[in-house]
């Protein structure tokens, strides 16, 4: 039972009725009686503080011909917007999106620098801009998230980014010092692991998102929560060790996870074996359409040395579901077959395995749906989005 004083009570019914609005889209506050089991009372008198604050709105249903048209509630989605940036290797990307996690304006900068004051003072150049153009909205920019591909502690200070080779690095407290607006910090991997649940996989509360880009990273959501570990730093699973004594990697160890399952490492052996300064995407669909041996025989070591660590990853933290972001995965005929094929051991146990839907934009969006999670102070959201069309699913009615 909850217990404390009336304001708290308030607070607590206020981030219940919100979350179901968003998980539903549109809803009557007889409904919303019905699945929150709160009085229609207390549901009339939040709505109306709602309305009054301008975060949901009314809308009437023209279809109904029979009875008085009932009048639907959803949220506002232009009272505000999120701002999402994920701070790469060599560029910045930015996306902005409405209250419904819908993704309206997406950026990318090249850096060609990895100076610290320098990226600073170009983040806070694109905040202010963006914080300009929106502020005709009722609330602005509602909150900055920023995804970093490093470790990043509980106490939001970044401890280290390997490729940039920053340490110790206070990029919440410098950018709020400058902007009225709450930032917060977290790991790329723990952003698209979010994006997974909010956007997708609405019915699990259990979920892993290995993400395979420049390196291996882990997002785990344990209970609807970031698992991060004693400090934070839970999820570096890309050194886990697969191959004694293998290929050196850059944190100090041989034979790490992401020296011979992640996308980089493709890329680099192909540059290598055929003297090329770069490979894209386009290069190796197109040598996968010609039936390029070498290209085939690496592709089925990727999935092989992939495999091996799932199955750690699944024996270690036995998820409800388990999601993989890559290009080359999605390009790869028959791949998601052919990891399960070899996921066969009888202690392995997970419900399902798939490849993103989402794709590369996870840790932008997820930075954006967890902007607004803060600012709505809901435990979790829903979002419907149709990552084919790129469009706004449709509201339950």
């Amino acid at each position: 039972m909850i217990t404390g004083d009336a304001s708290y009570i308030k607070k607590i019914n206020r981030s219940i009725i919100l979350r179901e609005i968003v998980k539903e889209g549109l809803i009557s506050r007889a409904d919303l009686s019905k699945v929150t089991a709160l009085t229609r009372a207390t549901i009339s008198a939040q709505v109306a503080d709602l309305i009054e604050e301008g975060l949901i709105i009314e809308t009437q249903l023209e279809h109904f011909t029979v009875g008085r048209k009932p009048i639907m509630l959803s949220l506002n989605s232009e009272a505000g917007y999120a701002l999402g940036i994920d701070l790469d290797y060599d560029h910045v990307s930015f996306t902005i999106s409405d209250l419904t996690g819908t993704p309206i304006n997406t950026k990318r900068v090249e850096t060609n620098t990895t100076d610290y004051r320098e990226i600073l003072n170009l983040l806070i150049q694109h905040i202010n801009m963006y914080k300009t153009e929106y502020a005709y909205s009722q609330y602005g920019i509602i909150g900055i998230v920023i995804a970093i591909h490093g470790l990043v502690g509980k106490d939001e200070v970044i401890h280290y980014i390997p490729r940039l080779r920053w340490n110790n690095i206070t990029l919440k407290n410098d950018i709020e010092s400058e902007i009225d607006i709450n930032v917060y910090i977290e790991n790329n991997a723990n952003l698209s692991a979010f994006a997974e649940r909010v956007y997708v996989h609405h019915e699990t509360e259990n979920l892993l998102a290995a993400t395979l880009y420049s390196g291996i990273g882990l997002g785990m959501m344990m209970n609807n929560e970031f698992f991060r570990g004693h400090d934070g730093f839970a999820g570096e699973i890309g050194h886990m060790i697969v191959v004694p004594n293998g290929i050196p990697c850059t944190c100090g160890n041989k034979g790490c996870w992401e020296r011979y399952a992640s996308e980089t490492a493709i890329f680099r052996h192909l540059k290598e074996t055929r003297h090329m300064n770069s490979v894209t995407y386009d290069d190796i669909q197109k040598w996968l359409n010609e039936g390029d041996e070498e290209v085939h025989q690496l592709m089925e070591e990727f999935i092989y040395y992939l495999s091996i660590g799932l199955n750690n990853m699944i024996n270690m933290y036995n998820p409800d579901v388990l999601v993989l972001d890559s290009e080359l995965l999605r390009m790869y005929p028959d791949s998601l077959e052919k990891i399960s094929g070899n996921l066969n051991s009888s202690i392995s146990h997970y419900r399902a395995l798939q490849i993103s839907s989402i794709g590369r934009n996870s840790a932008l969006l997820g930075a954006c749906a967890l902007a607004i999670k803060h600012f709505l102070e809901v435990p979790m959201l829903n979002f419907k989005y149709d990552f084919q069309s790129n469009k706004p699913a449709s509201a339950n009615i």
